[in-house]
């Protein structure tokens, strides 16, 4: 063999040498990521006569894991009940003593302060400081949190088209939506996709009063996209 091969050969050696232990040395230094997700409510949230897979926080989450690295992990904390009102939630959140180290909060309450005819004023005062809980619970960083507008039960066998139900709804979720935009604070609308449950029948659960699995994956499909900027995804 010539010298000029032998040089050659010895780069050549080096130059491989050199790229696998750099490739080795990459592999060992990726960390994987825990995502958290706290997910704030009532009882849309907690999926109410859905399967417990079927509820959106399950299904937003099933989305999310599709976009993440295959060693990364992610798990959803779910603070709701049927029935709860905005003073409910507050309680609860401070009885579970929560860590302040969500990467994304959503927060989708309300709807049991109308049913159960409690004045506005409280709606008024306490989802505010709801949302300013959840901005804590995000690491303290309000683009980290997504409010969801409350579902219309006056479009399903139930509510039966009340008007009534429809018009207090409205209310809440103008409120809701003006007090987000005032303060930068992402909110995803899909009280419209629950108005079309009269005509839908798909649309509501068994118990003819909440969303099926259906209209949960159709709230996802609006929720996702703003999650995944959050996440960084």
């Amino acid at each position: 063999m010539n010298t000029l091969l032998k040089i050659a050969l010895f780069f050549c050696l080096v130059f491989n040498f050199s790229c696998s232990t750099d490739n080795e040395s990459n592999t060992e230094n990726i960390q994987p990521k825990n995502y958290k997700y706290l997910a704030l409510g009532d009882s849309y949230t907690i999926g109410q006569s859905v399967c417990e897979s079927c509820r959106f926080p399950i299904q937003l989450q099933d989305s999310i894991s599709k976009h993440i690295n295959t060693i990364d992990t992610f798990q959803t904390t779910i603070v709701a009940q049927t029935g709860w009102t905005t003073n409910n939630l507050k309680t609860a959140i401070t009885n579970q003593n929560l860590t302040n180290n969500y990467d994304l909060v959503t927060l989708l309450i309300g709807v049991n302060n109308q049913y159960q005819n409690t004045p506005f004023t409280v709606y008024e005062q306490e989802f505010p400081e709801l949302v300013t809980i959840a901005i804590q619970k995000a690491k303290g960083k309000k683009e980290n949190v997504i409010v969801v507008s409350i579902p219309d039960y006056a479009y399903t066998p139930f509510g039966g088209g009340n008007t009534t139900i429809s018009t207090q709804i409205d209310t809440y979720n103008t409120f809701a939506e003006n007090y987000c935009i005032q303060n930068n604070i992402t909110f995803v609308e899909i009280t419209d996709i629950t108005r079309m449950g009269l005509a839908q029948a798909n649309l509501v659960a068994s118990d003819a009063l909440h969303p099926s699995t259906i209209a949960y994956t159709k709230f996802v499909e609006r929720i996702l996209p703003k999650a995944k900027i959050k996440l960084g995804l």
